[in-house]
């Protein structure tokens, strides 16, 4: 089976939810997280801090940068992932439905590289 990543992807500039707003929404997710683990699909998944916690480490021919924030500008950031196993991306695309429904945002999938054959 193929490993595919969930990618829920927020955006900064929507109004932010008070925590009863935010109750159903964990709800939902915890229904949906435990569907996939009774599925067998799941692999492992997280939430992530807002993107002004991060730091970006860039290595370039010996010299090391770090810096504060995301490595990239955008609209959206990546708030939290599913690691799932799938059979296809058919499959993998309906639980990234269920999955955009229990969270209520846009849920990027995408699949692993596959690993090269061993020698």
């Amino acid at each position: 089976m193929t490993q595919y990543m969930l990618s829920v992807h927020n955006d900064p500039n929507a109004p932010e939810m008070n925590p009863d707003e935010m109750q159903p929404i964990f709800k939902a997710v915890d229904e949906f997280n435990a569907t996939v683990q009774d599925a067998g699909a799941w692999v492992f998944a997280g939430g992530l801090q807002l993107p002004d916690s991060a730091t970006t480490v860039r290595a370039h021919e010996g010299d090391l940068l770090i810096t504060d924030g995301p490595f990239a500008e955008t609209k959206e950031h990546l708030g939290g992932f599913w690691i799932i196993e799938a059979p296809d991306l058919d499959a993998a695309l309906e639980w990234a439905r269920k999955g955009s429904i229990a969270c209520r945002g846009a849920v990027e999938v995408r699949p692993f590289q596959e690993e090269p054959p061993e020698s």
